[in-house]
């Protein structure tokens, strides 16, 4: 099949999923919807609507912890913006990306043929796994909720984990769900998080979303959400946010930095110099290494 028909496709089965008025698990959003609930994303947008944060500020997202994250969500009223407790592939590796989210629910038989019915008129076989991973993007990380399911809630094995990469350009994959052929996927070069491993292919389940809002553990996650995982759990950050978070850890990478060259002297107890310098002329030399520290970063940023 050639690129653009399986686009078209693709494009159309994302359609099978139209919004229901009183069933919010059954829809994919429309563009105006899109816009609408992500109304705070201050960046350009994919053709759907979906929140498109520059890869600029992706790649600025790299050297972030969620320690830094966690100063600034909860105080901004996001406190349900964290999930851990996920066996990690390549935990030495930082997942950054925009949330390409999926939902599945058990399989239900008269839900499912309506599914798959609107899947034929749009001239697929079915609606499975495989649709919306043919829809992902350069730089999407793929959210997927398959309600923490061992066997039978196993997104992908090592063949779609390998395509997942590559369309992704090396994005990542959160599953709150399982994923398959370990062995084979263990020495891919792509940051994955899941609950768990199982031999079984999926089953037994249905899509009933595909770029909706979505739960994963404790946390919503919003399509074009700024997905950052390192070694401890993953955070899922709203785009209005992202440029706060990242500058501030900038403050905070400086004050790291300055704490421990001043530990370093051997002059010093810690409660004189952490968190905030006692002594107003420490305090002034901080301030004043703040300063030069941040306009160095921001003029290499500007290049």
């Amino acid at each position: 099949m050639k690129a653009p028909m399986r686009l078209a496709l693709v494009m159309a089965a994302a359609a099978v999923l139209t919004p229901v008025p009183g069933h919010a698990q059954l829809f994919t959003l429309t563009r105006d919807q899109m816009i609408e609930c992500t109304a705070a994303n201050p960046f350009e947008r994919f053709p759907d609507g979906r929140p498109k944060v520059p890869d600029a500020l992706i790649e600025r997202a790299r050297g972030l912890s969620s320690e830094e994250v966690f100063a600034i969500l909860p105080g901004k009223g996001f406190r349900n913006q964290y999930e851990d407790g996920f066996r990690i592939l390549h935990p030495d590796k930082k997942m950054v990306g925009r949330a390409f989210t999926v939902q599945f629910m058990p399989l239900r038989p008269d839900l499912d043929g309506v599914i798959n019915a609107k899947a034929k008129a749009s001239g697929l076989d079915r609606m499975y796994n495989q649709v919306p991973i043919d829809m992902l993007q350069p730089g999407d990380v793929l959210v997927v909720d398959l309600f923490g399911r061992a066997e039978g809630g196993t997104i992908v094995g090592d063949n779609l984990f390998y395509y997942v990469m590559k369309a992704t350009k090396g994005g990542g994959l959160v599953v709150d769900g399982a994923i398959r052929d370990l062995d084979g996927i263990a020495g891919m070069d792509m940051p994955a998080y899941f609950r768990s491993v199982h031999p079984s292919a999926i089953s037994n389940v249905i899509i009933t979303g595909i770029n909706i809002p979505v739960r994963i553990g404790n946390a919503t996650v919003m399509p074009g959400d700024l997905v950052v995982g390192d070694s401890e759990g993953v955070y899922f950050i709203p785009p209005a946010l992202v440029q706060p978070v990242v500058d501030n850890s900038d403050v905070i990478h400086i004050h790291d930095e300055w704490t421990r060259m001043k530990f370093d002297e051997g002059k010093y107890k810690s409660s004189e110099i952490y968190g905030t310098p006692k002594d107003p002329a420490l305090k002034k030399e901080y301030e004043e290494y703040l300063k030069k520290r941040l306009e160095e970063i921001r003029k290499r940023y500007s290049k």
